[in-house]
């Protein structure tokens, strides 16, 4: 049983990260958030625009990626700053993070006295939270409670030729090792639906796959809008693809060949071993979002175009095919596969470059959106604002 170092928690998760995470409840708790981060180092916040004037599942999404990202194994410990007067129940969010074991403390900006006050409390409590947590060691952890993510963004040409399928080679060492890959992007599979739904576990996986790729085209069409020229974007057709067919085709390969056990909705909590697909965006943060409050600990980011972006609280291992990308934005990529093309270096040696590089990232290796800042982070929205 191959194993790796990792902090334990009290529900029994492991994180490969020991984050103080600080969570705004709502727009309005952004800034206070924001400052503890600047004045407290090495801690996290994740501002968004959401929190008030929404109702229903919309309210309750907001809720839900809150809640689980702050519940993510990566992360050790939470503070809630919240204004006071939110829909989003500051109580509540706290009480379902708790659930996990660890530490959460939340306090009100209105009740504080306002945002200086509520600064100076804010960074005397991550003071000494942080401190807290640097005291935790690492243990010795079964690779097999890995969770890891595939994501594609900046596709072109050279993705569904060599970085994607080479992804698809480590994500199927990890499912063999017992772990679990995560894969999404419900809008990057139309027209590739049908391959998919034939490596599902059976029938009512299968149907359920189709569901949702259903359901997102009829509410394309409820806008009276064409996924053309948004998907593929201007930028993949100019990267050499002509259709969402021909994208999705290459999209899929980054899960490797393992059968599809379930279907899970949008940071829904991501089950243990095995492939599982999450309904969720083709935007890359707002993907990348749902998959961390899911609770992925890495996602592996294949990118033919180049994009710098990383997310809050997992680490992002960025993999392009294209050797002019990779030249060109070395300061953002991490693992060129791109000799593929060249026809020296093989689908199963590049596979095992990506293995070796999730395996080191799982052990604490800072990935290049780690070392520079990179801590993106967005909500799907389902409704308007009222």
């Amino acid at each position: 049983m191959r194993t790796i170092a990792a902090y334990e928690r009290p529900n029994g998760d492991i994180g490969i990260r020991n984050h103080l995470l600080i969570i705004p409840t709502v727009i309005c708790a952004k800034q206070v958030c924001n400052r503890m981060m600047q004045m407290v180092p090495d801690t996290i916040s994740i501002p968004h625009q959401h929190g008030c004037s929404q109702i229903g599942s919309d309210k309750d999404r907001t809720f839900d990626v809150l809640a689980g990202t702050g519940m993510n194994p990566n992360v050790g410990a939470v503070i809630i700053v919240s204004l006071g007067c939110e829909v989003v129940d500051p109580a509540a969010l706290a009480e379902t993070i708790r659930k996990t074991g660890k530490p959460v403390e939340v306090f009100d900006i209105q009740s504080a006295g306002g945002s200086v006050k509520a600064i100076q409390y804010g960074v005397e409590l991550a003071r000494r939270m942080k401190a807290e947590l640097d005291q935790q060691a690492k243990v010795t952890v079964p690779l097999s409670k890995l969770k890891v993510a595939v994501k594609c963004g900046g596709s072109d040409a050279t993705s569904g030729l060599s970085s994607n399928p080479a992804l698809g080679q480590a994500a199927d060492s990890l499912i063999g090792e017992g772990g679990t890959v995560i894969i999404g992007e419900t809008t990057e599979i139309i027209g590739a639906e049908h391959v998919l739904a034939k490596r599902c576990v059976d029938e009512e996986v299968s149907t359920k796959l189709y569901a949702i790729v259903n359901r997102f085209e009829k509410e394309v069409e409820r806008m009276g809008a064409d996924m053309r020229g948004g998907n593929p974007s201007p930028g993949n057709i100019a990267g050499g693809l002509s259709t969402i067919e021909e994208k999705s085709l290459g999209c899929i390969s980054k899960c490797g060949t393992a059968p599809i056990d379930a279907i899970i909705e949008y940071a829904e909590r991501i089950p243990e071993h095995g492939l599982y697909f999450m309904d969720s965006p083709g935007n890359d943060i707002e993907c990348v979002s749902g998959m961390a409050a899911g609770g992925a600990h890495i996602v592996c980011f294949t990118t033919g175009r180049g994009t710098p972006t990383g997310a809050a609280v997992v680490p992002v291992i960025k993999i392009t095919g294209n050797k002019r990308t990779f030249e060109l934005m070395e300061d953002n990529m991490d693992v060129d596969v791109s000799d593929m093309l060249t026809g020296t270096l093989s689908l199963s040696q590049a596979g095992e470059r990506i293995w070796q590089e999730i395996t080191e990232v799982a052990e604490g290796k800072w990935t290049k959106a780690e070392l520079l800042g990179h801590q993106e982070f967005s909500i799907n929205r389902i409704g308007p604002s009222l």
